[in-house]
């Protein structure tokens, strides 16, 4: 019987991806302290070990299914279309996790949802996959997960049901990393930062999205996320990345917003380009109501 292991909010900004020389440039003269989060992510995913990483991205947008990536084994190499400055040539080689793809679509189809396990080795790849691929993979396996663009928190709730069953069924040992940021309002084109360090908090763009993910995270932190869905309509104004599907979808393979899985920030909070970014891990022991 398959289990998750672990699960945590990851912040998988593309900046992180430069030379550490360029990055304390942008942080005049300081680092990101989501380098060293990933760091202690790692530390605590070996603590869990993990067979597989399942990832759920939010630059993957879906239309008529709920998609998993399907395929044995994913290599070549990737250039950002976004931001091909900060993201160029990476190369990648990773198995992925064909059995557990297959076993999301079965449960989810028997609870009559939409999903495919998407089998093509061409299909694009994001960099919210692959930056943690970069950062956090030792030798596990790698799922990747899309979000359905039109979907509601109550679709990615039922979708992460599925996967959580799925896992259940299978031997995999899954750590649930959602790939993506809190508020992601971007600086106006052009705009002064607030602060000369890009990464300072006083450069998000709006102080009240600011205020919200610093509110999030203390509820993250308490395990209140019954709380966090119910603002859900507030974080929708605050374009939080992805639609809130990373976080719906992780949390509703976990069991649904009345899991108190009590949250510990493994970074500080930053702003990237007005975006908010945090890595947050959820302690599973005991997490149930």
């Amino acid at each position: 019987m398959g289990e998750i292991v672990a699960a945590a909010i990851v912040s998988h900004q593309p900046g992180l991806m430069l030379p550490e020389p360029a990055r304390k440039q942008f942080g005049a003269g300081k680092d990101s302290d989501l380098i060293a989060g990933f760091g202690r992510l790692r530390r605590a995913l070996d603590e869990s070990r993990p067979d597989t990483l399942v990832i759920f991205d939010t630059h993957w947008f879906t239309t008529m299914n709920n998609l998993v990536a399907g395929a044995p084994h994913y290599r070549g190499h990737y250039t950002s279309d976004e931001l091909p400055d900060l993201i160029s040539d990476l190369p990648y080689d990773y198995p992925g996790n064909a059995e557990l793809a297959d076993a999301i679509e079965a449960v989810a189809k028997q609870r009559g949802l939409r999903a495919l396990s998407v089998k093509s080795t061409n299909m694009a790849h994001h960099y919210p996959t692959l930056n943690l691929v970069h950062w956090l993979r030792k030798d596990e396996r790698i799922l990747s997960i899309g979000i359905c663009q039109h979907a509601c928190a109550e679709d990615y709730l039922a979708f992460g049901e599925a996967i959580g069953e799925a896992i259940r069924r299978t031997k995999v040992r899954a750590a649930l990393l959602a790939s993506g940021a809190l508020s992601h309002v971007f600086t106006p084109f052009g705009a002064a930062p607030r602060n000369p360090s890009f990464f300072h908090p006083d450069n998000i763009t709006n102080p009240e999205h600011r205020e919200l993910d610093h509110h999030v995270i203390r509820l993250l932190e308490a395990g209140d996320h019954e709380a966090v869905v119910g603002l859900y309509p507030e974080l929708r104004k605050a374009k939080i990345e992805g639609f809130g599907g990373h976080y719906l979808q992780m949390l509703g393979a976990l069991g649904g917003p009345s899991v108190r899985a009590t949250g510990r920030a493994m970074s500080e909070y930053e702003s990237a380009l007005g975006t908010g970014n945090i890595h947050v891990w959820f302690d599973l022991e005991g997490s149930r109501s």
